[in-house]
């Protein structure tokens, strides 16, 4: 049921404030020319949405981004201390009046706010939250003489011609009253649909589309009709049920059900949300089978029935910085800081972009609003930008870092100094890891307070180091001063293979390394190395100019001068790298 939009614009003040605060704890340090701005360019996009959708039934943008968006504007005007005004909806072109309005949806967002709202509340019921177009059937003396579509609750267009082409809605019911008026969901009649497996797969939106059509001849999709509301109808929801049965409206029977506890909510939610249906939904209605007359009805939330949508597999969040980093290879990657959000129980607060190329192609600055999905192995994913702010500021120390590393690479350095710190911290990590010397303690923290202290500017300076000095080092005690110095006299046992690969010998010639030394390794070809399982041409290239690269040259002439074992004559003896 497409509620959620409707119900977003008019939440009481109290309610949505809390909303807003909990999207975002802290006001942007914007000058009140650029909240102006800013407020501005959402509002007029929302408005852009809201006549899409109540004008021509189109849904450009998904609920939960809208609503969010929603909340967002609000809350801007809240930090300028300005009254959130409800926006006006627009009226639909074909202005039909409804003869009862329809009522919005309030959405609650968590378990503890269905529970709060279903304490002191008694017979309620439980049904899907199907994903279709709203609409309200007019019967007069049993016959249909009007179906509208929903538009903003008030005024509808008249769909009545093309009710006669859909199956499910029946031209005639035996109800000789003088008028009966049921509100519902016409939807996308599917064969075993499962939401947590599909999704909404736009169910919604082939259904306005067929209905919008002005063409009289073109064929419509086959629907359904789910009836949710019988105003001024059966008092008991049990005689409601079996009536609307009788009358050729059996889909609500057999998906009502009723609910004493908030556990039996869950349960029936959990229920469609992983069972075969013939509809998509996106959650449950919780209503209560008491209802005032249709005549006090109004298009806006109803107190007398909640919706609570189903896990988001996606979400919008701000973007509130921009990192980028710079491997041991010299390739920069770039990460956006994010406002944390929560996705399939996993909190997401960063999510990579990939390399500065890939930023400038997305044109993200800080302020945006992105959407985020959970990959494979639940790895955040970059799906698209749903709102990008008015003034696009770059980032300054960004750009600055972009130009300055945009000579690194896989010979890059070897030595630390001010514009290599970051890719030289990386090469450290490498070596100490798995692949490297495997020494324990070694991390990314310990590297930078010794990096910190000064104590050495060369990638295989650290070896040098004594336990009194590593103990000078700003929060590295005696113990820990010690453990550390016992890893740097293990790594001078280390083979000849982890050495090189520590040193970072490109890894598709580290299976050769195993029968070979380093006086041996300094005389092979191109060709030879190419010998070797998986070494082509490039490879080859790649592993020439890392051994007579002047800076791979000097380190090992550094190791050598420090009698370690891996580059005399046997250095190809020692442990293998997994």
């Amino acid at each position: 049921m497409q509620y959620s939009r409707f119900i977003t614009l008019i939440l009481i003040p109290f309610i949505s404030f809390s909303a807003y605060c909990s999207a975002s704890s802290r006001c942007p340090p914007w000058s009140p020319t650029r909240f102006e701005q800013e407020i501005d360019k959402l509002s007029s996009q929302l408005d852009g949405w809201d006549i899409e959708y109540h004008q021509r039934g189109n849904s450009q943008i998904d609920d939960g981004l809208y609503d969010s968006l929603r909340e967002k504007h609000k809350f801007w005007q809240v930090c300028v201390k300005k009254v959130a005004t409800e926006p006006v909806l627009p009226k639909s072109k074909a202005l039909l009046l409804h003869p009862i309005a329809h009522t919005g949806l309030k959405k609650l967002p968590t378990q503890a706010d269905v529970e709060r709202w279903m304490k002191g509340r008694h017979k309620l019921w439980i049904q899907p939250k199907i994903d279709g177009i709203a609409v309200t059937l007019v019967y007069q003396q049993g016959h249909l003489i009007s179906l509208l579509s929903r538009g903003d609750g008030q005024y509808g267009q008249d769909w009545t011609n093309k009710a006669r082409t859909i199956s499910a809605i029946p031209l005639q019911i035996p109800d000789v009253s003088a008028r009966v008026i049921l509100q519902g969901e016409l939807f996308l009649l599917m064969n075993g649909h499962q939401q947590n497996a599909s999704g909404g797969v736009n169910a919604r939106s082939k259904v306005a589309g067929a209905m919008m059509r002005n063409s009289p001849s073109a064929p419509l999709p086959k629907m359904g009709i789910f009836i949710w509301e019988w105003p001024d109808g059966p008092e008991h929801m049990q005689a409601r049920l079996q009536r609307l049965k009788e009358i050729g409206f059996p889909l609500t029977a057999e998906y009502t059900q009723a609910v004493n506890n908030f556990q039996q909510v869950s349960d029936w939610r959990n229920y469609w949300y992983q069972h075969p249906l013939p509809f998509a939904t996106d959650g449950v209605v919780i209503r209560q089978q008491d209802e005032p007359e249709g005549r006090f009805w109004r298009n806006r939330p109803a107190n007398w029935a909640v919706a609570w949508k189903y896990p988001l597999v996606r979400k919008d969040t701000e973007v509130v910085g921009i990192e980028i980093s710079v491997g041991r290879s010299g390739k920069r990657s770039v990460v956006l800081l994010l406002e944390p959000i929560t996705l399939d129980d996993k909190q997401v607060s960063r999510v990579s972009v990939g390399s500065p190329k890939k930023l400038k192609q997305w044109g993200i600055v800080i302020g945006d609003r992105v959407v985020v999905s959970l990959a494979g192995q639940g790895i955040p994913r970059l799906d698209e930008v749903v709102w990008r702010v008015a003034l696009r500021d770059e980032n300054p120390t960004l750009m600055e870092k972009t130009i300055e590393n945009k000579q690194s690479d896989i010979f890059s350095c070897f030595e630390l100094d001010t514009p290599c710190r970051e890719q030289f911290l990386a090469r450290l990590v490498w070596l100490s890891g798995p692949q490297g010397l495997n020494m324990s303690g070694f991390g990314p923290g310990t590297w930078k307070k010794l990096l910190d202290a000064q104590l050495f500017t060369s990638l295989t300076g650290w070896l040098s180091l004594s336990q009194d000095q590593l103990k000078t080092v700003p929060a590295v005690g005696e113990i820990q001063a010690g453990k550390l110095f016992a890893q740097i006299e293990l790594s001078r046992q280390k083979s000849l293979l982890r050495w090189i690969s520590a040193l970072g010998f490109p890894a598709a010639g580290l299976k050769m390394i195993e029968r070979l030394d380093w006086p041996k390794m300094q005389v092979m070809s191109a060709e030879q190395w190419q010998v070797g399982r998986g070494v082509g041409s490039k490879s080859a290239e790649r592993i020439m100019r890392f051994i007579q690269h002047p800076s791979v040259i000097a380190l090992i002439e550094t190791l050598q001068q420090e009698q370690l074992p891996a580059f005399n004559s046997t250095g190809s003896l020692g442990d293998k790298i997994d």
